[in-house]
Parts: structure tokens; C-alpha cells; sequence
């Protein structure tokens, strides 16, 4: 019976082949066993970590200067005082803030011939940021049933033809109650660039910020009470009229906020 001793010699060794591939390997012969001669040659993992730095790299730059702001609440707190955002003015509500579309990178991205601003209204809705002067109080409009104070069409008149449509940098410092960007804002006028709160002041448009609290001047609280002095000298806008008549924006919130108080109180 030479063949089933063959046959049975060879499906001996093929059992113990098969159980030595199967033989657990230890994980330091597994260690021993890599080729790590492969490794050690640069051109092997350069590459490899180039690509791998490069699109963390462009991954955080997009997060931090190219990714654009929708509106005020997405504006994070490690922007207050430390970066600006660059972007169009899309209207102009008051005679002290606005709203700016942000166009991070402005015309080295694209924007303004690769990418446009929405000009509808319909397409702004809830894609600007609402940024309110910092520094300055400029007469009140009309609303909420209150008359507008006296140079509060001149002053948003001005402010309409010195940013609408502009491209502008704002500095930030904070949100305000009504979750506006608080920002000292500039524009290029004639190549030179313009603090517009400042020029607000300088025309008489304006009074520096009286509240006791939430006053943002990021440094420039002595620059713009001597634009308002000069401004007060020259009887410019605001201050052309008798001193005995005046009424800052900031005492005719208080007084209007007092009549309203009066009003609402029911009677005994």
C-alpha cells in the first residue's frame, strides 16, 4: 500500500505547515521582522508629511481669516481686540451703525470680480453683520413713536455717502445688548485711509460716547473729545445752535426713556 503511506506522509506535513502559519507571532518578532531600512530613507516619508502639514496649514488659515461671518453671533470672542473684519456696507441704519457684508481676503479671494456682494434684500436676510461706531452717539432718529432729534437726517445723510457701497475694515472690540459688533470702523477716501467716527465728529455730526457703561474708545477716547472740542468751537452741525437748546443723543435717551416711564405707570 506505497501509495496511502505517500498520501498519508503528505497530508502530515501539510497539517503541520498549516499549523505553524497559524502559530501566534509575538509582537516583538513582528517588530524585528519590519523592514525599517524603508523608513529611514527621507524620500519615503517627505512627501508624506509635506502634504500632511500643508492641509492642516491651509485648513487653519481658512478658519481664521478666509471663512466668512454670516452675522454678529458668529463673530467669536478671540476676534474682540485682537482682528478686524474686512467686508462692504450694505446699508446704513442710523446715523452710528450699519450693516457689512463680510468678504474675508477681499480682492486678493476674488471678491468683486470672481465673487459679488448680494445687492437685494432679499438675499442679505440674516448674511451681514450689524456694526455699531464705536465712540461716538450720533442724534436719534425717528422710531419706536420717539421724533428724531434735530441733524439726525444730516447725520445719516452723511454716513450714507461716506460708506454705502464702500469697502471697509472694522476693528473689533465687543458685542453690544442689541448684538451689534461694537468697532472703530475705517474707509479709503482719495487713497487715505478714515477713522468714520472720527470724521462724524469733526463735522459736528456726532458727540463722543456719554454712557456710563459700555463705552468702547479702543484707545482713542482723547483723539475724538478733541475733534468734538474743535468741532463745539466752530459751531459745526450739532453745535450751530444756541448752547442753551442743545440736547446730546445721550440726554434724550434719558429723557425720552422718562416720559415713557411716566406714561406707562398705571394710575392710582
Amino acid at each position: 500500500m506505497p501509495w496511502s503511506s505517500s498520501s498519508s506522509s503528505s497530508g502530515s506535513n501539510s497539517s503541520k505547515d498549516d499549523a505553524s502559519s497559524r502559530r501566534p507571532v509575538s509582537w516583538t518578532d513582528s517588530l524585528n521582522g519590519t523592514d525599517w531600512e524603508h523608513y529611514k530613507d527621507p524620500r519615503n516619508w517627505i512627501p508624506t508629511l509635506l502634504v500632511t502639514t500643508t492641509v492642516v496649514v491651509s485648513l487653519q488659515v481658512y478658519r481664521s481669516y478666509l471663512r466668512r461671518i454670516p452675522g454678529a453671533v458668529h463673530v467669536q470672542p478671540s476676534f474682540f481686540r485682537r482682528r478686524s473684519l474686512f467686508g462692504q456696507v450694505t446699508s446704513v441704519g442710523d446715523g452710528d451703525n450699519f450693516h457689512l457684508f463680510h468678504t474675508p481676503g477681499g480682492r486678493l479671494t476674488g471678491w468683486g470680480w470672481l465673487r459679488t456682494v448680494p445687492s437685494k434684500r432679499s438675499e442679505l436676510k440674516n448674511r451681514t453683520i450689524p456694526v455699531r461706531l464705536a465712540g461716538i452717539d450720533a442724534p436719534e432718529g425717528a422710531h419706536f413713536g420717539r421724533p428724531a432729534q434735530p441733524f439726525a437726517t444730516d447725520a445719516l445723510a452723511w454716513l450714507n455717502d461716506y460708506i454705502l457701497g464702500k469697502r471697509v475694515r472694522a476693528k473689533v472690540y465687543r458685542r453690544d445688548q442689541y448684538d451689534r459688533i461694537v468697532a472703530t470702523v475705517y474707509v479709503r477716501r482719495f487713497l487715505l485711509r478714515r477713522d468714520v467716527g472720527l470724521e462724524m465728529l469733526k463735522n459736528g455730526l456726532a458727540t463722543t460716547y456719554e454712557a456710563k457703561t459700555g463705552a468702547e474708545f479702543g484707545g482713542l477716547e482723547e483723539k475724538y473729545k478733541a475733534a468734538e472740542a474743535k468741532a463745539k468751537a466752530q459751531k459745526r452741525g450739532i453745535w450751530s445752535g444756541k448752547p442753551a437748546h442743545f440736547e446730546s443723543p445721550r440726554e434724550y435717551k434719558t429723557r425720552m426713556n422718562a416720559v415713557e416711564e411716566t406714561q406707562n405707570k398705571p394710575k392710582s
